[in-house]
């Protein structure tokens, strides 16, 4: 007998948030990190959420509550997303979670039996595939193509279909490329979906950046395809859309009650209940007519702050960067850099259990953290399964035009630094 269960050293976890300890070491050292690892927007929440929020608590408004939500929350929900995608939906087939998380795990725990299969995207949100193995599921990456503007074809999707395939997990906006799949796009995997997959597949459609859009876009969801919100469960949240991120407030739409319940009592067991001043103050942010524009603004400021630090980005010599659609990250090619610094050289002479743990992009993430005091993600973040060769990072731009600015000149300078580059290598610590 060990101490630890088998299982759980089959669970990932997210990276942005394991590099936290590196970051605050390097600050206790008295340098000065520019963090662009986090995907937390640099703005306050709405001042009538947080005044509501205050009145609940001061109202004592802070005991148990219903487990599935609070129905005036619910409610909220159930308006917003029926008026926003189209659909018909009850509060009854609405649950609250605390953030956007646990649905992503919950859905795997309660439609997958061992065996069964999860169709993911990749690069995608982290806590998609670390799940999987956990819940003795069988990963299968949906790779997301720089060509494809990091969206996918129905095609694509079709030959990874097969009778095993129980749960399908889309993300648009993505995190962490920004893609956005047309309505044309989701049209056409839903009919795929249609054609080949039973009745009791699910479609989990992550949709937490569903109020972050650029170009004029407006945000589309596969549920609102006919046929499909039957199959789909919804889900989003306050953290992205509302800049709260601490309130913790997520949630999913199911497709019938009975699987609103299943969700429900894995909220008992694990969280009991949702506090409930957070949840009043979700409603009043989904209710309140100032919230529409307060997004909008929001939204454009990201757009803004995307234009400038792309062109910045792409000046970069061995940096190739597309233009998202949405969210507020930038995908960047490094591929170029890796190269001129030796990191492809350098990978392949590492180690094999080191190598296992690493890439040409994680060198040089943890490079530019440590020698140059920038923190940023890479690739094998968002997914490690059939992640080799592919050199990208991911940043943040979630924070001020002038930090934003001053990240990127210290990506260009750590892209420059080979003797730093190798110097780092030398000392063999922090290679992943």
């Amino acid at each position: 007998m060990t101490l630890y269960a088998e299982r759980t050293a089959t669970i990932g976890t997210e990276n942005a948030f394991k590099i936290g300890p590196h970051i605050a070491g390097l600050e206790t050292r008295g340098h000065r990190v520019i963090k662009l690892n986090l995907g937390e927007p640099d703005f306050s929440a709405p001042s009538w959420v947080k005044d509501e929020v205050i009145r609940q608590i001061e109202a004592d408004n802070s005991h148990y509550c219903d487990p599935q939500g609070l129905l005036s929350f619910r409610q909220a929900i159930a308006r917003q997303v029926s008026a926003s995608r189209g659909l018909d939906v009850s509060a009854d087939r609405v649950c609250v979670f605390p953030g956007g998380k646990p649905s992503i795990g919950f859905a795997q725990q309660i439609y997958c039996d061992p065996g069964d299969e999860v169709i993911y995207p990749s690069p995608g949100f982290p806590i998609y595939e670390s799940f999987i193995g956990y819940v003795g599921a069988v990963p299968v990456p949906l790779h997301l193509r720089e060509a494809n503007g990091f969206t996918f074809t129905a095609e694509e999707l079709a030959a990874l279909v097969t009778p095993r395939t129980k749960l399908i997990i889309l993300n648009f906006p993505s995190n962490p490329t920004g893609g956005v799949a047309t309505p044309e796009q989701l049209e056409a995997v839903a009919r795929v979906i249609l054609e080949k997959c039973p009745a009791d597949v699910r479609v989990y459609s992550d949709e937490i950046y569903e109020n972050i859009v650029f170009d004029g876009q407006a945000h589309f969801s596969i549920a609102s395809v006919p046929g499909m919100a039957a199959r789909t469960i919804i889900s989003s949240g306050l953290s992205k859309s509302f800049a709260w991120t601490g309130g913790r407030i997520g949630y999913a739409v199911l497709p019938t009650a009975e699987e609103a319940a299943a969700f429900k009592n894995l909220n008992i067991n694990y969280f009991s209940c949702i506090p409930p001043y957070n949840q009043e103050g979700g409603r009043e942010a989904l209710d309140n007519p100032r919230s529409g524009p307060w997004m909008a603004e929001m939204a454009r400021t990201f757009e803004e702050r995307r234009n400038v630090i792309l062109a910045r980005l792409n000046a970069i010599d061995g940096v190739t960067c597309q233009k998202p659609g949405g969210a507020f990250y930038l995908f960047p090619n490094i591929t170029g850099l890796c190269e001129r610094l030796g990191a492809l050289e350098a990978f392949a002479g590492l180690p094999s259990d080191t190598r296992r743990q690493t890439s040409p992009a994680t060198l040089f993430q943890m490079f530019a953290l440590y020698r140059h005091h920038l923190a940023v993600m890479d690739r094998r973040s968002f997914g490690a399964i059939g992640a080799e060769g592919l050199h990208f990072l991911r940043l943040s731009i979630a924070a001020d035009l002038e930090t934003l600015e001053e990240g990127v000149r210290r990506l260009d300078r750590a892209g420059r630094d080979a003797a730093g580059f190798q110097d780092f290598l030398a000392a063999g610590q922090n290679l992943f």
